[in-house]
């Protein structure tokens, strides 16, 4: 079986998360991909993003349009969500013959020097490292990474929130991951 572990804020979760997954899915075949969202970022500030529970909700309602997603409460909790603990959980639950992977954005991979465990963390994984348009990123000695450079894809959850307080349409949401948000009132 062949899983990507793909984490983040998802506040919110929005089409572009959802086609990176799709389309490195439909190129490395991946059996799951787990959407996994960070309960308690270690780079964001205490208290500034949305509630667990409501941007669980938003990935599980986004995961729908895909049986290979699948929504994940690894990080769950209330100490910070690193993801060398993540990548040991899920591959506590794998067996041998499984192939694990990281899906990244290049601006995160290209940090990932700094994260918590980061020798532990390049070695534990293969990564899926999806390029943004006009960036470079380095490849650390022994990282192994498969790249996606063709995808372009540059939507901002700042801006979406921004567009979401002033009133302003809202395309880049998958519908029910709207609906969920203005049912709830959130980003207001």
């Amino acid at each position: 079986m062949k899983v990507a572990i793909f984490g983040g804020t998802f506040d919110p979760i929005h089409n572009a998360h959802l086609r990176v997954a799709r389309e490195a899915a439909d190129r490395l075949l991946l059996d799951r991909v787990l959407l996994v969202p960070s309960a308690n970022p270690p780079h964001k500030p205490s208290g500034t993003t949305t509630a667990y529970e409501n941007r669980f909700r938003m990935v599980e309602l986004a995961c729908a349009v895909d049986p290979r997603f699948e929504p994940s409460r690894l990080e769950e909790g209330h100490g910070k969500s690193y993801s060398i603990d993540t990548i040991e959980r899920v591959k506590a639950r794998l067996s041998p013959s499984d192939q694990l992977y990281f899906l990244i954005g290049a601006d995160a991979f290209a940090e990932i020097g700094s994260w918590h465990r980061s020798a532990e963390v390049l070695r534990a994984v293969e990564f899926i490292v999806v390029s943004r348009p006009g960036y470079a990123y380095p490849i650390p000695p022994g990282a192994q990474v498969q790249g996606l450079e063709t995808l372009a894809l540059v939507i901002s959850s700042s801006e979406i929130r921004r567009k979401l307080d002033s009133g302003e349409p809202v395309e880049e949401l998958p519908e029910p991951v709207l609906r969920y948000i203005r049912d709830h009132g959130l980003y207001q």
